[in-house]
């Protein structure tokens, strides 16, 4: 087996970005969580008054074999719009922002260059505002936000966002599903 590698990505609320990377092909676990503030051991509740400066996360796991970082880059830019600076859509807030948290080196320099070519080709009209940060903590999210969309199908939040962005997804990337 080869070995495993993580990404941490905050793309608004975690319940789209986690529906989405946990179906692609390669990836072995995707959990939702709190990264990049100074606040210990966050709670939901914590995270949403805004001031522990924590992001809503997906930590990725995955087998870099089977999916590259620069494949997870580009499902990250697929599933949000990184030109909102501190939200995505009506969930506003800095714990909603756009942020790539690279855990080495290789990943700082794939995650710069591939916002550098989104940049220069200008594939959204309005700049990018996606944080690039050094990953320094991950504090994993309560149970109940675990695979949300599968287990609350029925939310009106899950129907209206989460449900519409994981279908594009899913038809944007069929290649490369489990």
């Amino acid at each position: 087996m080869s070995e495993i590698s993580k990404a941490t990505f905050g793309a608004g609320c975690f319940w789209c970005i986690e529906a989405c990377f946990k179906d692609l092909n390669g990836v072995i676990d995707v959990s939702p969580g709190y990264s990049g503030g100074s606040f210990p051991d966050p709670s939901y509740e914590d995270v949403c008054t805004g001031l522990t400066g924590h992001a809503e996360v997906a930590q990725v796991t995955y087998d870099p074999e089977k999916v590259s970082y620069i494949k997870l880059l580009e499902v990250f830019w697929f599933v949000h719009d990184p030109t909102q600076l501190n939200r995505q859509g009506n969930d506003v807030g800095t714990h909603y922002r756009s942020v790539i948290f690279y855990h080495n080196a290789e990943q700082k320099s794939q995650a710069e260059f591939y916002k550098g070519e989104l940049e220069r080709n200008q594939i959204w009209k309005d700049p990018i505002v996606t944080e690039i940060s050094a990953f320094k903590n991950f504090f994993k999210a309560e149970d109940y936000h675990l695979d949300y969309l599968n287990k609350n199908p029925n939310n009106p939040y899950c129907h209206m966002v989460v449900r519409p962005k994981y279908e594009k997804f899913r038809e944007a990337f069929e290649l490369n599903l489990k």
